[in-house]
C-alpha cells in the first residue's frame, strides 16, 4: 500500500530546558551526567579512552572499571580542568611521560587495582596540585619507582595491598613536606632498619604499618621521628616479636600508637607487662590496644600505660580493672567491646588526672554500676553508652563523686531509673539518654538539679509526660530532643513553660493529636520546632503565635488537612524552613486559600512536591502545585471561553462538509481527555514516508533511534497500525494522537503521494492547532526544488521552518542524526524503567 506514515508529538515545553542537557549529554558521550559541566560518572561502560563529548569544564570525572590499558602523551586534553580523577580497575599498565600534562588543578587521583608495570619518569609532570595519590594494589614494589618527588602539594599517599620491601625512604620524601598521610598496609615489609625514617619532615605524619609482617626493628630505627599517628596492628606473629619489637622504638614520639590485631585473624595471645615496656622509652600522648586477647586483667598490662594520657582498650577480653597507681597521668581512658560485668568506679577513682572516661558497646555483659565514684575529681566526661545497664540512678551520690562531671552518656541502654531526690544544683550540661527506658520518668520531675543543663536528648526511652513539671529545673536548656515517647491524653499543653531558653525542639513520633495554644506560649527564643510524624489533625490559630525566633518548622507525616488562614497568617516572620510534606491534605474548594498560599512563590516550603492531595479521590495523588484553582470560581472570563468554545465547533461543523478528513482528525484531537495521559505517550513519533522509502527509513531511522541511549519508539505504519480498522482512523488514533512529534521524510517518492500529502496538510494544521513545534521536515539527497515549488504548503513551509537535510555522507550523517535527537528530546517524558536504563548506560 503506497502510503507515508506521520509523527504526532505532544510538547511540554516546562520540561524543555531540562531535557536539552540531558540530550546533549547522552548524544556525544554515555557517562552519567551527576552536576550538568562538572561531575560525571563514566563507570563500567567499556570505554577504551576519553568519550569526546564531555565538556571542557569537566572538574569530577569517574572512569573505573574500563580499559584504558596505556595512558599516553596528553591523554586528558580534552579535560583540561579535572580536580578529581577516578581511574579503579582500569587495566592500566603503563602511564608514560607527561601523560597528566595540563591538570595543574588534579588534586585526587585514583590508581586503585591497576596491574603497573611501567611509570615513565615523568608521568605525573604537571600534577603540582596534587594533595591526594591513591595507589593501592597497583603492584608497586619499591618507592625508587614512583616518580613523586616534585608533587611537593601531596598530603595523602596510599600504597596499600602492593609488594614493597623495604621502608627505607628515598631523598625526593624530604621534599614533601606538606605529607599528612602515609599506608603501607598489607605489603611485604619484614625488617626496618635505622636510617630508613630520615626522609621524613612533617611531623603531623600517620604512617601506617599494619599487616606487615615486621620480625625485625633495629635499634633507635625511630629515634627522632615524629608522628602524629603510628599503625602497627597484625604486624607482630607473636607477643614475642611485639615485645622485641617495642624494644627497639625506644625514641620514638608519636601523639597516638596503635597496636594489636584484626578481627578476623589470629590475635596477639599471652600478653604480660613485659611485652609492653618497651613503651616506656617512647613519648606518647595515646595508645590504642586493639584486638589482644587473654588480657582479662588490666594488671597484665605494663605500668608504661600510666605514663601515657589518653589509653584505649579496643575489642578486648577485659573483665577487671583493678587500682591505677594515683601518680598515673592517664587523662582519657577507653574501654571497647570488652566483658566487664560491672562499671569499675572504685577502681578508677584512683585516676586523679582522668578527664575523660568511655566503657562502651558491652551490651552483652555489662549490666550492673554496683559501686559509686569517688572521684575522680576532675572527670569532665562519662560515656557509657550501648551497654546493657539497668542501674537506678542517684543524683546526689553520682555527682558527689564526679563534682566536674559536665557530659553523662548513658544511651542504648537497657534501663536507667531516676529517683525524685534531687538537690543542689550540679555542672553536667549534657546528658544523652536515648533508647534507654527511664522508669518513672514523666510521672515527676527527674532533673530539679540540672540547673546547668544545655542538651538532653531522651528519645525513645518509653516515658509517657503525665506532669507539667516534667522538665522543672532544666532552666538553661538549650535542646530538647524527646521523640517516641507520648504525653498523657496525647495532648500537649504546658508542658515546657518553664524551658523559656529552649532553642531546639523534637516532639516527632509522639502520638501528639492536639498541640494546645499554650503549648509554646513561652518558648519565645525557639529557633528549630519538629512536630513530624504524629497525629494532628489540626492547628489551633495561636499555636505559633509566640515563637518569634523560630526559622525551621518540621509538620510532615501528620493527618493535616489544610492549615486554616489563621494559622498562615501567625507563621513567624522569621521562619525560613517549613515542611508540610506527606499529610493527606484535602484539595476541596473550600480550602481555596490555602491552596492558594501553596502555589505562591516562596523558598520557605520544603518538599512540597510531596504535597499531595488525598481528597477528592479524583485528584487524589495530585500534586499541591499542579492542582487548577480555576475550578474554584466561574469568571467571565470561564463564559468566554465556553462560549467562544461553542463558536469554534459550529465552525468545525461546518468545515466537516467540506474538509472531512482534517475535521475529523481535530474532532477526535479536541474529543480526547487532556487529563489522562495514557494514550499521549505511546510514542515519541509518527512517521510520515512513501513505502518507497521504507528501507530508508528502517536503516536511518527505525535502527538507529529505537536502540542505544537515549531510547525512542517510533509509530510505523507497517508495524503499529491496528488490523481491520479504517487508513484515517488508524493515522489519527495510532499515529498522530498517540505520537508527540510528527517525521515527515521528504523525497521524489513523497512528492508524488497523496496519502503523504494528505497526512503532510493534517500534520501542519495539527501544529497550527496545538501552537507547538511539533513538526520535523526531513528532506532526502535528490528532492527536486521545482517539483518542491509546485507544493505550495510545502514551499512555503520549507521557506518559514528549519528542516533537516539528509546526505549520505558520515560526517553528514552524524550531525543529521544529532539534530533529530535534539528535536525529538523536546518535551519527552521519561517513564522510571527508562531512566533505570540511562542510569545503567
Amino acid at each position: 500500500m503506497p502510503r507515508g506514515g506521520a509523527l504526532c508529538p505532544q510538547m511540554f515545553f516546562p520540561l524543555l530546558v531540562l531535557f536539552w542537557s540531558q540530550w546533549r549529554t547522552s548524544c556525544l558521550n554515555p557517562c552519567l551526567e551527576v552536576i550538568p559541566g562538572s561531575i560525571y560518572r563514566c563507570m563500567e561502560l567499556n570505554l577504551s579512552g576519553i568519550p569526546p563529548g564531555l565538556p571542557n569544564t569537566t572538574e569530577n570525572l569517574d572512569l573505573s572499571f574500563n580499559l584504558l590499558r596505556i595512558l599516553t602523551f596528553n591523554y586528558f586534553s580534552l579535560v583540561p580542568a579535572l580536580r578529581f580523577l577516578d581511574l579503579t580497575r582500569c587495566g592500566i599498565q603503563r602511564i608514560e611521560d607527561n601523560a597528566f600534562m595540563g591538570l595543574y588543578n588534579l588534586s585526587v587521583l585514583i590508581l586503585t587495582a591497576n596491574p603497573l608495570q611501567f611509570l615513565g619518569p615523568r608521568a605525573f609532570r604537571d600534577l603540582m596540585s596534587l594533595q591526594k595519590l591513591i595507589a593501592v594494589e597497583t603492584h608497586v614494589s619499591g618507592l625508587d619507582s614512583l616518580p613523586i618527588g616534585h608533587l611537593t602539594a601531596l598530603q595523602e599517599l596510599n600504597l596499600s595491598n602492593n609488594r614493597i620491601t623495604s621502608l627505607r625512604l628515598p631523598e625526593y620524601f624530604s621534599q614533601l613536606i606538606v605529607l599528612r598521610f602515609l599506608s603501607f598496609q598489607s605489603n611485604k615489609i619484614s625488617a626496618i632498619s635505622a636510617g630508613d625514617l630520615d626522609g621524613f619532615q612533617s611531623r603531623n605524619l600517620t604512617l601506617v604499618l599494619s599487616k606487615n609482617a615486621i620480625k625485625y626493628i633495629e635499634l633507635n630505627s625511630f629515634s627522632g621521628v615524629y608522628f602524629q599517628e603510628l599503625s602497627l596492628r597484625g604486624c607482630f606473629e607473636s607477643s614475642a616479636h611485639m615485645q622485641a619489637g617495642l624494644q627497639n622504638l625506644s625514641g620514638l614520639h608519636a601523639n597516638r600508637l596503635v597496636l594489636g590485631a584484626y578481627r578476623n585473624a589470629d590475635r596477639l595471645e599471652d600478653i604480660n607487662k613485659a611485652h609492653l615496656d618497651g613503651l616506656c622509652h617512647m613519648c606518647l600522648q595515646e595508645i590504642a590496644l586493639v584486638q589482644i586477647s587473654r588480657i582479662y586483667h588490666t594488671d597484665r598490662l605494663s605500668d608504661c600505660l600510666n605514663n601515657i594520657h589518653s589509653v584505649r582498650l579496643v575489642n578486648t577480653d577485659i573483665e577487671q580493672v583493678s587500682q591505677f597507681p594515683e601518680n598515673s597521668s592517664i587523662h582519657h581512658f577507653e574501654l571497647k567491646n570488652c566483658r566487664l560485668r560491672s562499671v569499675p568506679a572504685e577502681s578508677l577513682s584512683s585516676l586523679k588526672e582522668l578527664r575523660v572516661l568511655r566503657i562502651t558497646k558491652s551490651e552483652r555483659y555489662l549490666t550492673r554500676f554496683a559501686e559509686d565514684f569517688n572521684g575522680p575529681q576532675n572527670l569532665e566526661v562519662l560515656d557509657l553508652s550501648e551497654n546493657g545497664l539497668v542501674v537506678s540512678f542517684g543524683w546526689s551520690s553520682l555527682m558527689e563523686g564526679l563534682p566536674n562531671l559536665k557530659h553523662l552518656n548513658l544511651s542504648f541502654n537497657s534501663k536507667i531509673t531516676f529517683p525524685p531526690e534531687c538537690s543542689g544544683v550540679y555542672k553536667l550540661e549534657y546528658l544523652d539518654l536515648q533508647h534507654t527506658k527511664l522508669g518513672k520518668t514523666g510521672a515527676f520531675p527527674s532533673f530539679l538539679c540540672l540547673g546547668n543543663l544545655f542538651y538532653l536528648d531522651i528519645s525513645h526511652t518509653d516515658i509517657c509526660i503525665v506532669t507539667e513539671c516534667s522538665f522543672c529545673g532544666l532552666d538553661n536548656l538549650r535542646v530538647l530532643k524527646m521523640s517516641g515517647n507520648s504525653f498523657g491524653g496525647d495532648e500537649l499543653v504546658g508542658n515546657f513553660k518553664n524551658l523559656t531558653k529552649l532553642h531546639i525542639l523534637d516532639i516527632s513520633s509522639c502520638q501528639l493529636k492536639r498541640v494546645t495554644p499554650i503549648a509554646f506560649a513561652h518558648l519565645h527564643e525557639l529557633r528549630e520546632l519538629n512536630i513530624s510524624h504524629n497525629n494532628l489533625l489540626s492547628l489551633d490559630a495561636e499555636v505559633f503565635l509566640h515563637l518569634r525566633s523560630l526559622t525551621t518548622l518540621d509538620l510532615h507525616g501528620n493527618h493535616l488537612a489544610t492549615v486554616t488562614e489563621q494559622v498562615l497568617e501567625n507563621l513567624p516572620t522569621s521562619l525560613k524552613y517549613l515542611d508540610l510534606s506527606w499529610n493527606p491534605f484535602d484539595c476541596s474548594c473550600a480550602h481555596v486559600l490555602f491552596l492558594r498560599w501553596t502555589k505562591k512563590p516562596k523558598d520557605l516550603l520544603k518538599h512540597a512536591k510531596c504535597m499531595v492531595c488525598h481528597s477528592p479521590m479524583d485528584l487524589k495523588d495530585t500534586r499541591l502545585m499542579d492542582f487548577d484553582l480555576s475550578s474554584c470560581q466561574i469568571s467571565k472570563t470561564t463564559v468566554a471561553v465556553l462560549v467562544t468554545t461553542f463558536l469554534v465547533l459550529i465552525l468545525f461543523a461546518v468545515l466537516v462538509y467540506k474538509y472531512y478528513f482534517h475535521l475529523y482528525y481535530m474532532v477526535v484531537l479536541l474529543k480526547r481527555d487532556h487529563v489522562s495521559t495514557e494514550k499521549e505517550n505511546i510514542y515519541d513519533a509518527f512517521v510520515i514516508y512513501s513505502s518507497e522509502d521504507q528501507e530508508w527509513v528502517t536503516r536511518e531511522l527505525e535502527e538507529t533511534l529505537e536502540v542505544g541511549v537515549p531510547r525512542f519508539r517510533l509509530c510505523l505504519y507497517y508495524r503499529d497500525f491496528v488490523p481491520g480498522v479504517s487508513i484515517i482512523t488508524n493515522i489519527i488514533k495510532e499515529g498522530f494522537q498517540s505520537s508527540r512529534k510528527v517525521i515527515a521524510v521528504i523525497s521524489p517518492h513523497f512528492l508524488e503521494s497523496r496519502w503523504c500529502n494528505f497526512e503532510l496538510e493534517v500534520a501542519q494544521s495539527w501544529q497550527l492547532l496545538d501552537r507547538k513545534a511539533s513538526l520535523v521536515l526531513v528532506v532526502l539527497e535528490g528532492v527536486d526544488n521545482a517539483v518542491v515549488r509546485q507544493k505550495l504548503g510545502l514551499f512555503r513551509y520549507l521557506r518559514k521552518n528549519t528542516y533537516l537535510v539528509w546526505r549520505d555522507r558520515e560526517l553528514n550523517r552524524h550531525m543529521f542524526l544529532r539534530q533529530l535527537k535534539s528535536a525529538l528530546l523536546e518535551g519527552k517524558t521519561w517513564t522510571e524503567d527508562e531512566l533505570k536504563l540511562m542510569l545503567t548506560n
